[in-house]
């Protein structure tokens, strides 16, 4: 069965190649060249005027739909904006019908002729120069019903595009948001700075980096992991407001919500806290809901998320006990739950048990927009803690439709406690390559203004805001397993807000 496919994909392949070469022999270039004053689709359509019959316009894009009824040939124009129906007439192509009969689904023409409609009121070039742009030797998929094998897609984003319009509005729609979140800090005075991709030392978070060797300098940098401690440097430079959207890149699992190259937010504010930075973030999602939701209600994987303001700031240790069972202070309890979860806490410190059951037995129940606050502070070294209450961090993760959308600390400026944190995080932390960052420390040591920083993922809320259920729907080129290596079940792992 499977040698009987490929033989019929190698003959529709043939075909088109038989094309390709009656195209050169009769001194036509199969592959076109500069094509000037296209308008769009959109545009064209636009332009239409039932009372007119002399408008002249000039398309390009790629056959969607062919219909050949002898001397008369129909076809179904897609480009980024609109499809738009040409009609090509032996009558009043002359030469270039010699190029409209070696036509195939997928290539990309020009088109210029007179702007009109058929008996049936459809909106029509008819074209009187026809210009071959490129010719497709290889057919689109399933007649242009789209690609509907899931891997197939991600590993061939180029077809997915073209196939499936929801794609293409998808990946638009990204460059949209991005756009936004741009002109919103802008707006409040942030300037957006670009910090090292390659850094000497994997630090701003806990996360396993990828490393990379400098053939001159003899030296190993890692991928970075988050631009935190450079963001910070900054601040003590005296840019008070600085953004950076950038990829971070972490050796860790592939899921629906982790993608190992990913796409950050990261900010950080002088002279604020982290209810200023809740504030903000608040502020700029809801911006975004509401150009895409009048009622601040948007679906996402069959549930429907209510953005409608305020969102629930939540302490961490009242939804531990509130989801859990138990109060975090009970570390009987606490360790008893664990074994229940069959969480393996025997050799986990306090803490660690703690958060492993708050992100099993929580973070699945916060749908709507939530702010968690307060985290246990040994879990936070780079923060500042409360000054009522020093074993809680004044901290927050953002929670929307169960996945961690952001991270965000008032942030930690005195460096003798920041170095010890560094020296307490480094106990037992061989495997992630952490190394403690001296120069940072030297950096606060010449003053760091109190701040407010945050980092906030711009895969997952792309995806909460297109309504996709997975991080590959919304990275144009997700990394994915070779084809010659066998499917396994990918782990969950891996921090991306």
């Amino acid at each position: 069965m499977e040698q009987k496919k490929e033989k019929s994909i190698n003959e529709y392949e043939q075909a088109r190649l038989d094309k390709l070469s009656k195209l050169q022999e009769l001194g036509i270039d199969p592959f076109g060249g500069r094509y000037d004053d296209v308008e769009s689709l959109a545009e064209i359509k636009a332009k239409h005027d039932s009372e007119k019959t002399n408008i002249t316009v000039k398309g390009a894009g790629r056959i969607k739909l062919h219909r050949d009824i002898g001397n008369l040939i129909f076809i179904t124009l897609q480009d980024r904006t609109e499809t738009l129906q040409i009609g090509l007439s032996k009558k009043l192509l002359a030469d270039d019908w010699k190029i409209a009969r070696l036509l195939d689904l997928g290539d990309i023409v020009g088109a210029e002729g007179t702007l009109g409609q058929t008996k049936t009121g459809e909106i029509t070039i008819w074209v009187t120069k026809l210009t071959l742009l490129a010719k497709a030797t290889l057919p689109p998929p399933s007649k242009w019903h789209g690609l509907k094998d899931i891997e197939a897609r991600y590993r061939q984003r180029y077809v997915d595009l073209f196939s499936n319009e929801k794609v293409l509005k998808t990946f638009e729609e990204r460059a949209a948001i991005i756009d936004t979140i741009r002109e919103y800090l802008r707006g409040k005075d942030f300037t957006e700075v670009e910090t090292p991709m390659m850094q000497p030392i994997a630090g701003g978070a806990a996360a396993r980096p990828f490393v990379t060797h400098h053939n001159t300098l003899n030296m190993d940098l890692y991928m970075r992991i988050a631009p935190e401690l450079y963001l910070k440097r900054l601040l003590v430079g005296g840019m008070e407001r600085v953004f950076e959207i950038n990829k971070n890149f972490r050796n860790e699992g592939i899921s629906t919500q982790h993608n190992p190259e990913f796409t950050m937010c990261e900010l950080y504010q002088a002279y604020a806290d982290y209810n200023i930075i809740m504030d903000l973030l608040e502020e700029l999602i809801c911006i975004l809901v509401r150009q895409r939701s009048g009622d601040m209600k948007l679906e996402f994987n069959g549930q429907v998320i209510d953005y409608r303001r305020p969102w629930a700031r939540t302490p961490y240790a009242e939804l531990f006990a509130q989801y859990v069972g138990c109060r975090m202070d009970d570390m009987t309890a606490v360790r008893l739950k664990a074994r229940a979860a069959e969480i393996p806490e025997k050799n986990m410190d306090d803490t660690v048990v703690i958060n492993e059951l708050f992100e099993k037995f929580v973070e699945d129940s916060l749908i709507n927009p939530t702010f968690v606050i307060d985290y246990p502070a040994e879990l936070c070294v780079l923060t500042k803690r409360k000054k009522d209450n020093p074993q809680v961090a004044e901290r927050f993760e953002l929670f929307i439709a169960q996945m961690e959308i952001a991270n965000a600390y008032t942030e930690l400026n005195d460096p003798k406690v920041q170095e010890e944190n560094f020296r307490i995080q480094l106990r037992g932390q061989e495997e992630t390559m952490a190394q403690m960052d001296d120069d940072f420390v030297t950096a606060l040591k010449y003053g760091m203004p109190p701040a407010g920083g945050l980092g906030f993922g711009i895969d997952r809320l792309v995806m909460l805001l297109t309504n996709s259920p997975s991080i590959r729907d919304v990275i144009l080129f997700p990394l994915m397993r070779p084809t010659n290596q066998p499917q396994q079940n990918d782990d969950d792992h891996g921090d991306q807000s």
